[in-house]
């Protein structure tokens, strides 16, 4: 089990950029741990944006945010950072961080959340 802590959202106009900031409260190089960005907006269903295994830095990311959102993670710091570039209106959610000790291959499974920050695009 692991508490991840969210932090960098905020209000951006659209085309601007923004980091998101992931602190793992335990290690992300501890074993295989998957760690993925979510969002969701009211009344949707909540998306999978992108996900990093910690032992490979393998990445995955919806079709939506490709070539415009790179998730990194810096293992001395235990964060695991979202840095969204090009953001438009409909990037606006609240963003949530979550962890698994499982493959990155599936957007389900995870069983860490932290409580979110919110991302707004004008």
């Amino acid at each position: 089990h692991v508490q991840l802590v969210e932090s960098g959202g905020g209000s951006v106009q659209a085309g601007g950029s923004l980091r998101l900031f992931c602190t793992v409260n335990g290690s992300i190089k501890r074993g295989s741990l998957c760690v993925g960005w979510f969002r969701q907006v009211p009344g949707k269903e909540r998306e999978g944006v992108a996900a990093i295994d910690s032992d490979t830095v393998t990445t995955r990311y919806a079709d939506s945010v490709k070539g415009r959102f790179t998730i990194s993670q810096d293992n001395d710091k235990n964060t695991v950072y979202l840095e969204m570039d090009s953001l438009r209106y409909e990037d606006t959610a609240m963003y949530y961080c979550a962890a698994k000790a499982r493959s990155c291959s599936q957007w389900n499974g995870y069983n860490n959340w932290g409580q979110g920050t919110q991302v707004t695009v004008s």
